[in-house]
């Protein structure tokens, strides 16, 4: 495995290289990573896979033209002959008076340590990765007899370094490694067949769930789709478990991601210091949260990590900007640039987080008479620009405050502002199982096709 030092040599040189050739600014990025993937199917080995990569990315400026360019060969001569390449690239393209590197104040002055390596990420051994697999499966196929076929169960492991390194003397690089375990099960009960599954990540391999846990738990969702009913077509309570609550932290951050922003394309223009949720919503994101999915000691462009409150007891406080879309707005950059080794930064969040609420689950469910419990949406029917939200849902009606059946096939639909001012309840279950996390969450009222 080779080490953060090892990339921010090869960084260091690319931008160097790229000075040389007459650059008026660069910066490269590096990435080095192993992977394994293994998975399992009825109790049978099926697949089996080993990757290994080393990119590198590099940016040049001249005379405020922009161009990018990667190679998987990172040998020095290469590496230089990649630096001509880009500085004769940018020659050809129109200057754009917004590029640039990101302002050296806002660079990282250290690389904290926040709990992203697993040293046995360099020796994950197959066997053991099929052991888990099989493990996982198993447990969900004995979890009950209608459970009788599996669409399989994988184990994956891998680790990695990541650098940067830029003109105006940042160098910085970390390591980081991700384990994870997943089961999808099976059930069949009078003709009808329905499937869900289950999963675990982790940086670090001993932080898994239990595997037989995760089995069984992905066969509880499975087992709970059966005998699936019709509902009437109307206006009702919704319940977005912590899953499909998540999505809609998704589209909030795409909603106010500069990109968006700086194209008029978004429902939250100019919304910056209004009220957007009502003042019991508060949404964080931090990528110096220890362990987390999305942290990390810097952005793409070097910018130091640092943790933002975005809705303030449901008042918009801050976008999530690069240094590109920053300028672009006349902002300062919020430290959100996401870069890979082709193309140029852009704008991602890192551990963005509806704040857990006081209620458990089980409250909010309890505190609606008629309404629907959403597990799972299907399809990609929402309209950052305008709000417009109508999406398939599947998951459980709730009569009476209880769980009483499964439904499928209806369609959710509103406005993505309509939606973030009726967050009435918040649960207590925020878990980071990705790196955008949200609790189970209720929101007043939507309209519900049915039957």
């Amino acid at each position: 495995m080779s080490t953060s030092g090892d990339a921010e040599a090869v960084a260091r040189l690319a931008v160097a290289s790229a000075m040389e050739a007459g650059a008026d600014a660069a910066d490269a990025v590096v990435s080095h990573g192993d992977g394994l993937d293994v998975g399992v199917r009825l109790g049978e080995r099926e697949k089996l896979t080993r990757s290994r990569e080393r990119r590198v990315g590099l940016r040049v400026i001249v005379g405020g033209a922009t161009a990018v360019v990667s190679s998987a060969d990172l040998a020095t001569a290469t590496l230089r002959d990649l630096a001509r390449q880009a500085c004769a690239l940018a020659a050809t393209t129109a200057p754009d008076e917004h590029a640039g590197l990101a302002d050296p104040a806002d660079l990282a002055r250290d690389v904290p340590d926040l709990d992203l390596w697993d040293d046995g990420a360099d020796s994950v051994d197959p066997d053991a990765g099929f052991a888990l697999a099989l493990r996982a499966e198993r447990a969900a196929l004995d979890a009950a007899p209608v459970i009788t076929n599996s669409e399989g169960s994988e184990f994956a492991a891998g680790g990695g370094a990541v650098a940067y390194a830029s003109s105006t003397g940042f160098t910085g690089g970390y390591r980081r490694s991700s384990f994870s375990l997943s089961v999808v099960p099976v059930a069949t009960q009078d003709g009808e067949m329905q499937r869900d599954s289950w999963w675990t990540a982790s940086h670090h391999l001993a932080r898994l769930e239990d595997a037989c846990g995760v089995g069984q738990e992905a066969a509880r969702r499975t087992l709970r789709r059966l005998g699936a009913k019709q509902i009437p077509t109307g206006t009702y309570p919704i319940v977005f478990d912590p899953q499909t609550a998540a999505s809609l932290l998704r589209h909030l951050a795409g909603a106010i991601a500069g990109p968006s922003l700086y194209r008029r394309a978004s429902f939250l223009l100019d919304r910056l210091g209004e009220r957007i949720a009502p003042e019991h919503v508060v949404v964080v994101d931090d990528p110096l949260r220890p362990g987390a999915p999305g942290s990390r000691p810097f952005d793409g462009e070097g910018v130091a990590s640092r943790a933002r409150t975005i809705v303030e007891h449901g008042v918009l406080r801050s976008y999530l900007l690069d240094s590109y879309s920053a300028r672009r707005l006349g902002l300062a950059t919020t430290g959100h640039a996401v870069r890979g080794t082709t193309d140029v930064p852009t704008v991602a969040p890192t551990n963005f987080h509806l704040a857990p609420g006081p209620h458990t689950p089980g409250a909010i469910v309890a505190s609606i008479e008629r309404g629907l419990y959403v597990t799972e949406l299907i399809g990609f029917g929402v309209n950052t620009v305008t709000g417009d939200y109508s999406r398939g849902a599947s998951g459980l009606w709730i009569e009476d405050g209880r769980l009483a059946h499964a439904v499928e096939q209806v369609t959710i639909a509103g406005n993505l502002t309509d939606m973030l001012a009726g967050i009435e309840m918040v649960g207590d279950d925020l878990h980071f199982r990705t790196a955008v996390a949200a609790p189970t969450l209720k929101i007043g009222r939507m309209t519900v096709a049915g039957s």
